[in-house]
């Protein structure tokens, strides 16, 4: 199918919101300092201008999805932008740390409707086939590249602006998106409209909230410390309620049944595993290249550039052959070449150059990524009937932030304990944060490993003149 000027424009806008989003949750770490002296944080204050984000967004992600279906597509998405865009203006303008931690929490809030509200447009807005294929891989790209780009574009709004700058230049970027989704995206909403599920959602963002929050407690406090311990509990009853409010609510916010459906239930699996090692990718050697080769931020950031280049490719090269291979070919293609390039990630020593030791394993790990994403999103959405592609696009989401939430932690709480114990034995700080990088690496390429294994669970590609499974 060839894409005409409007449906041109729609992906436009749906890559613009995505890249935005996630952009935000990475390019403040660079402006941190800056944040720190301009407004007086203390240490763990600091810690949660990351953190008030990241649980707002995860929280809400799944609710974002089915209250696009609920409410209407473009409606939800441009009232994401409204929540994204004042907060970052607030933000921006913040003099008190107290409102700008409020802000980031709001900013959260509007990502959390922005992303699925934005990949559930071009998947009405797109047939299943070859078009949305590519709409699916350049939104997935541009997820990717927001998160290398983090860092470089954070050190050159900080160096040339200010700190505030990260935030203030979302404005017109909002408003941009606000205005093509205006003028070309088409509302659409489920036919069969139930009531909201209240309980459930309270129940499903109070449960993800209480998890994001116990394991990014990580960061700052040990796995047996009270924090930790009492989010994760406290995640497992109220989603463990969730699932019995589900099964008794006449119209329940997460229909149980679809997890019946064996491509979405693996393709969140492996989207689960998969994110879990590449937002580990960005922190580790991002801290490799400043704290042991000695680049300062922008000189990292630009260094991320190769990576940003190579995950546009892969998706790429996955959207051209998704059509002719199937989803399940190309993820454990993807994900074995990911697998190889953390393998070659964790042979780093404190004397390997960047280019030797980080470019060329960089670039395997997000073609890899790269190639995977489309597939994956492609896998998780498709057959799934129109009424729920909101839902089923918030599961996708929520699957990949709280897969990048819960495999940073741990990776860097493991690569943390190595190299404190390391440099309690007397090794040079160099090698010590080193050896920890590389452990963490040796695991990530683990875990790859698994989601290849999961994927191989995913139903085989169907024959064009297949007849489409009936619903049980």
């Amino acid at each position: 199918m060839r894409t005409d000027g409007r449906t041109g424009l729609v992906l436009f806008a749906s890559c613009l919101a995505q890249f935005m989003v996630v952009l935000d949750v990475s390019i403040v770490n660079v402006a941190l300092p800056a944040m720190r002296e301009a407004l007086g944080f203390d240490a763990e204050g600091l810690a949660w201008v990351v953190n008030a984000y990241t649980l707002a967004f995860a929280g809400f992600l799944l609710l974002g999805g089915r209250a696009a279906d609920l409410f209407g597509r473009r409606r939800v998405f441009l009232l994401g932008l409204a929540l994204f865009g004042l907060a970052s203006l607030i933000g921006g303008l913040a003099n008190d740390p107290a409102l700008l931690l409020a802000a980031r929490a709001v900013q959260g809030l509007g990502g959390a409707v922005l992303s699925p509200a934005s990949l559930v447009i071009l998947q009405t807005t797109y047939p299943e086939g070859a078009a949305r294929s590519r709409a699916f891989g350049w939104w997935s790209a541009m997820g990717g590249i927001g998160g290398a780009a983090g860092g470089l574009a954070g050190g050159v709004l900080v160096a040339l602006l200010s700190w505030r700058w990260i935030f203030l230049v979302n404005v017109p970027v909002v408003v941009l998106t606000a205005l093509l989704a205006l003028a070309v995206v088409h509302e659409t909403r489920a036919e069969d409209r139930p009531g909201l599920d209240v309980r459930g959602a309270v129940l499903v963002t109070s449960g993800l909230v209480a998890l994001v929050y116990g394991v990014v407690s990580l960061e700052s406090a040990p796995w047996t410390s009270p924090r930790v311990l009492g989010g994760i509990a406290a995640a497992v009853v109220l989603l463990t309620a969730f699932v019995f409010s589900q099964r008794r609510s006449r119209h329940p916010l997460v229909p149980l049944w679809v997890f019946r459906i064996r491509s979405v239930t693996t393709a969140n699996v492996v989207i689960l595993l998969i994110t879990s090692s590449m937002f580990s990718m960005w922190f580790f050697v991002s801290l490799h290249m400043q704290g042991v080769l000695g680049f300062d931020a922008l000189t990292a950031g630009l260094a991320f550039l190769p990576q940003s280049f190579s995950i546009v490719i892969g998706s790429q090269i996955s959207s051209w052959l998704l059509p002719r291979v199937g989803a399940r070919a190309l993820i454990v293609a993807g994900g074995t070449l990911t697998a190889a390039g953390f393998t070659w990630f964790a042979l780093l020593t404190p004397t390997t150059s960047w280019v030797a030791g980080v470019l060329g394993p960089g670039i395997a790990v997000s073609l890899g990524m790269g190639i995977v994403f489309p597939a994956v999103t492609t896998a998780a959405t498709s057959g799934v009937e129109a009424g729920l592609a909101g839902l089923v696009s918030g599961l996708v989401t929520t699957s990949r932030q709280i897969g990048g939430a819960v495999g940073l932690s741990v990776l860097s709480t493991l690569a943390a304990a190595h190299t404190a114990s390391l440099a309690a034995a007397g090794a040079a700080p160099a090698v010590a944060q080193t050896a920890g990088t590389t452990r963490a690496f040796a695991v990530a390429a683990v875990i790859v490993l698994c989601s290849v294994v999961a994927a191989l669970f995913l139903p085989a590609p169907r024959r064009a003149d297949a007849p489409e499974p009936a619903r049980t």
